[in-house]
């Protein structure tokens, strides 16, 4: 019965840990879905984190703190946009540099608010079914954001096969060319895209800081940045797959954890390894199957496009 016990609160802190995860997985998505490849999604979670809790502690609204947290990402990433849709820099160089920035810019923006705890967001109760055995505070005793990301996933899915938008943003992806000749905005349509990527990783990193810790550190993403662009392979560009995958690098980080709580002679370096080992394990087991990752990736991801080419 102990055992059962602990089933509930296990799974409420994977979900928990996912979310960051999913909302920045979702939006890279996005983005490599229009043919665009930003590394710099660790930046722009660190932004959103610092940003976002910034004025919560300020103004006492996790409404506001959120809202600015989104807004901070997406100008991190227009940053971005400009450099790599206009100026033509290249993708991958330029996405690390904006890793770099973001680290620096948050450190910077954060210096007065280090330590400084926040009560984090109200959890959900609804009598008769939170009180459920087992899966009852997992399933419906968290918080809005959780929610939100989840439900991020059917939205995202449907925009992008369900919408004529979302039609037009993957023939971007797969033929920029093709889409510019049939009259179609290629840099406004990727534009918006990075927007969109840099407004969802920021919400996943004001996630970290004003619920899911809730306070503020330096480099408290701890690069979860980069297990977000990893999910975003593993699951082969399908929001679906995407979520599952961040409920598994959920699950493995509050496995270690507990691992460590139970006192089990392992050294806590390595256990606090294991969400990041899985992360490369996942990658090179998927990179042998060449074919599927062809079949599936954007076929124009990471190539620089110019109207007048």
């Amino acid at each position: 019965m102990n055992d059962l016990a602990l089933i509930g609160p296990i799974l409420a802190a994977m979900f928990a840990a996912a979310t960051p995860l999913l909302f920045a997985a979702l939006g890279e998505l996005v983005v490599e879905k229009s043919g665009v490849l930003n590394l710099g999604v660790e930046g722009m979670m660190l932004v959103g984190a610092v940003c976002g809790f910034a004025v919560t502690v300020q103004t006492g609204s996790a409404t506001a703190g959120f809202l600015v947290a989104a807004l901070a990402g997406a100008a991190t990433a227009s940053l971005f946009a400009v450099l790599t849709l206009f100026l033509l820099a290249n993708q991958v160089a330029t996405g690390l540099a904006l890793t770099l920035f973001g680290v620096g810019l948050s450190a910077l923006i954060g210096q007065g608010f280090v330590g400084i705890p926040l009560d984090g967001l109200p959890k959900l109760y609804i009598p008769g079914l939170t009180d459920l055995p087992v899966v009852g505070q997992a399933l419906f005793g968290q918080d809005i954001m959780v929610y939100l990301a989840v439900a991020a996933v059917p939205l995202v899915h449907l925009f992008l096969y369900r919408t004529r938008a979302g039609l037009v943003l993957r023939a971007v992806g797969e033929n920029h060319t093709a889409a510019h000749a049939l009259g179609y905005k290629v840099l406004r349509i990727r534009f918006l895209a990075v927007l969109f990527g840099g407004a969802m990783a920021g919400l996943g990193g004001a996630f970290l800081s004003m619920d899911y810790t809730p306070m503020w550190a330096e480099n408290m993403t701890s690069g979860r940045g980069w297990i977000a662009l990893a999910l975003v392979v593993f699951a082969t560009w399908k929001p679906a797959r995407a979520m599952l995958g961040a409920w598994l690098f959920g699950g493995v980080t509050i496995l270690q954890l507990h691992v460590q709580g139970l006192g089990i002679d392992v050294p806590s370096q390595l256990l606090s390894m294991l969400p990041y080992l899985a992360t490369v394990l996942v990658l090179v087991l998927i990179s042998r199957d060449v074919a599927r990752i062809r079949l599936n990736a954007p076929a124009c991801l990471g190539k620089l496009f110019h109207p007048d080419a």
